[in-house]
């Protein structure tokens, strides 16, 4: 054995305390200790019942994820959990923290769980673009009936202690130290007030009507998925014998191992970890008590709803009261939402600590300052200068999605203390931030902003300053070739279903109708004046804009959003009149092009944000593409993605591209060495 695992025996009871910091994941340190530790137990005469249990935080929280793509090392987890079940003397699992995956998967081959409340439990391998592989698909089943397991190991939810003893996959729940109710287990085996029992003895009842709906379901909601439609076939050959079953999930295993959605699922995951590695991490950051939100719009009732639901007290400000009362409506019909779904108590909520005021002087005694005024530069220079005046030493952010965070801060006397918080709409909802750095931003400034995003519950991405910052810089450019293909011959409706299809929930269209077309439309006339000569401008939406068609605000934009639906039967005179002013003949484009089109666009810009430094890393553009603007997670994000075209082929495409337009295909210069030398952005990502 070794010093993963405490082995002790206290009278006729072995213990096996896993201790595997922080979360005992699943190692193969640590499945070889309790591989060792069965066997050593069992074959001690003086000892009747085994007991598992955790140290630390967790029972088991998953799979190692420094082991992710390497060769597995015996003893691998199926044979473990095989292990376990097969031992001749009771072996009894005590679930706290969380048993999730390959965690649930050991407890599963034990012979009695017991759940401590608080504990997550669930099968979450399909949101990694795999199935359960350790009996995960034939041994839940077999406890819980087939609609069960089909819906834990298709979704990879987690569940509590309550559910999962409504569901049978534990046999009672106690409160206590994790290894004082693993002693009390043992001694209730001996009485036999705890069953015990090995489920792969148990069979399970078949149930074809829930397989036929959960498939048909997948098929609508998932078809462009792998790994849920194997979940369904590995429970349904959880009606076999046990040794059949297994036989048969290892296969589908492996099917989904070698999937290029595993690699990209994968990838989703590592991204979110990553980001997290910044030059300021060793930076101290500062306590942050209040927080003042200045602006009680869309943005600004979202970042306080954010802050409310992290426990923040906040001072909402805004200088008009009827837009500060639509504001305070709205931060209550946010709670109100969160408490519907669960995410907060009637008794929290009753506890949130929110001031709102037409007063700026109701800031002071903020430690933290959000500016979320209307895109105006004039307009956030003068609530910086005042918001600094009001509150000396707070740190002062701009939710600004497009300035230039530099220039706001040069509009304060500590510009250090500036810095550029760019929250996603709702604000609320979107785990995506981005911490915008400017030249002056103090270390522990962006210290501070990683850690009030951990509070937040989001994801930060550090960012460098440029028009756009990384997300919104790499959408307008990827954008703008959907109007080019809407102007040379694609329909919007066709446009959008084709990047659906790629996996996107919404195209680019229907995304402008949601967000609203006067966003883009005011982006759009700030850019006029440095739009250089050589950029083809595509004026479609400026014309929706004019006739008042705004989107779904309106009714209107690029569809219909009332009683009627679909396509706006209006748009194709005004598409038609826009080509014929430009002398553009439209020719037909398949989907297949139109995706090759609009996501080489995307890679192109991408590369770029990564090559003039804007992002840290490959794997930080990829997750501000994830997480905030809806690339589908099994492509991994768009750099990700070029890694499996090839640079060589990105390069080749766009100087073909670029015969038809020579200012907006260009090869970004990293694209080009990568070419020359046969590396990814992989290699790119290790280096980092």
């Amino acid at each position: 054995m070794n010093d993963v695992v405490h082995l002790e025996r206290v009278g006729a009871t072995g213990l096996i305390g896993l201790n595997n910091p922080p979360v005992n994941a699943a190692s193969h340190a640590l499945r070889q200790a309790i591989l060792e530790a069965v066997e050593t137990l069992e074959a001690d005469p003086e000892i009747d019942v085994i007991a598992l249990y955790g140290k630390g935080r967790s029972f088991i929280a998953g799979a190692d994820i420094r082991e992710f793509g390497k060769p597995p090392k015996d003893p691998w987890l199926p044979a473990l959990c095989n292990r376990l079940e097969a031992c001749a003397k009771p072996v009894i699992s005590v679930l706290h923290g969380a048993a999730l995956g390959g965690g649930l998967e050991v407890a599963l081959g034990t012979h009695a769980r017991i759940a401590v409340p608080g504990v997550a439990i669930g099968l979450p391998e399909v949101t990694l673009g795999i199935i359960p592989g350790a009996g995960g698909t034939q041994r839940t089943p077999r406890l819980t009936g087939i609609p069960a397991a089909l819906d834990l190991i298709t979704t990879g939810r987690h569940i509590d202690a309550e559910q999962a003893l409504a569901l049978g996959l534990v046999d009672r729940i106690a409160t206590g130290d994790p290894r004082d109710l693993a002693l009390q287990a043992a001694v209730d085996v001996r009485r036999g007030d705890l069953r015990t029992r090995r489920t792969g003895d148990l069979t399970t009842k078949p149930d074809d009507d829930a397989l036929a709906e959960t498939a048909a379901e997948l098929r609508k909601i998932k078809a462009h998925l792998f790994s849920p439609h194997r979940c369904v076939e590995a429970v349904a050959a959880s009606t076999l014998p046990l040794q059949e079953g297994l036989a048969r999930e290892r296969a589908l295993f492996q099917n989904c191992l070698d999937s290029p959605q595993r690699a990209g699922l994968i990838h989703a995951f590592f991204a979110e970890r990553a980001v997290a590695k910044i030059p300021e991490a060793a930076a101290t950051p500062r306590d942050i008590g209040r927080i003042g939100v200045i602006g009680a719009g869309t943005m600004g009732s979202g970042i306080a709803t954010a802050c409310l639901l992290a426990g923040f007290p906040v001072t909402l400000v805004e200088k008009n009261a009827d837009a500060l009362e639509r504001g305070q409506s709205a931060i209550a019909g946010n709670l109100d939402g969160a408490v519907r779904r669960g995410k907060l108590t009637s008794e929290r909520r009753d506890t949130l600590d929110l001031t709102a005021s037409t007063d700026m002087a109701r800031l002071d005694g903020a430690d933290l300052v959000i500016e979320a005024a209307f895109e105006d530069m004039e307009v956030k220079k003068q609530i910086i200068k005042q918001a600094e005046n009001i509150c000396p030493g707070a740190i002062l952010a701009t939710n600004t999605s497009y300035l230039d965070v530099n220039d706001i801060a040069a509009a304060a006397a500590s510009p250090g203390d500036v810095i550029g918080l760019h929250f996603f709409s709702p604000a609320h909802v979107m785990r995506l931030l981005e911490v915008v750095v400017g030249d002056a931003t103090r270390p522990e400034v962006v210290a501070t902003g990683f850690a009030l995003a951990k509070r937040l519950r989001k994801i930060a991405v550090r960012a460098g300053v440029c028009d756009g910052f990384i997300g919104n810089r790499i959408m307008n450019h990827y954008r703008k070739a959907a109007d080019h293909l809407m102007m040379d011959g694609a329909s919007p409706e066709q446009i959008d279903a084709a990047i659906r299809g790629f996996g996107f929930a919404m195209g680019p269209f229907e995304m402008s109708d949601l967000a609203g077309l006067d966003i883009g439309h005011a982006n759009r006339r700030r850019q006029d004046a440095t739009r250089p000569e050589a950029e083809r401008y595509v004026a479609v939406a400026d014309r929706l804009v004019e006739a008042g068609w705004l989107g779904r605000k309106t009714g209107k934009g690029f569809y219909l959003h009332g009683a009627d639906t679909g396509p706006n039967p209006d748009i194709a005179p005004i598409i038609e009149a826009e080509r014929a002013h430009h002398g553009v003949s439209p020719r037909p484009f398949t989907d297949e092009e139109i995706v090759a089109r609009y996501l080489t666009a995307m890679i192109s810009e991408a590369a770029r944000v990564y090559d003039e430094g804007i992002a840290l890393r490959p794997i930080d553009v990829d997750a501000v593409l994830l997480f905030g603007y809806g690339f589908p997670r099994h492509h991994g994000g768009p750099l990700h993605h070029a890694d499996t075209l090839g640079a060589a082929r990105l390069v080749e495409r766009i100087e073909t591209y670029a015969t038809e337009d020579a200012h907006f295909w260009q090869v970004p210069a990293i694209l080009r060495r990568m070419a020359a030398e046969e590396t990814t952005f992989a290699d790119l990502n290790r280096e980092g």
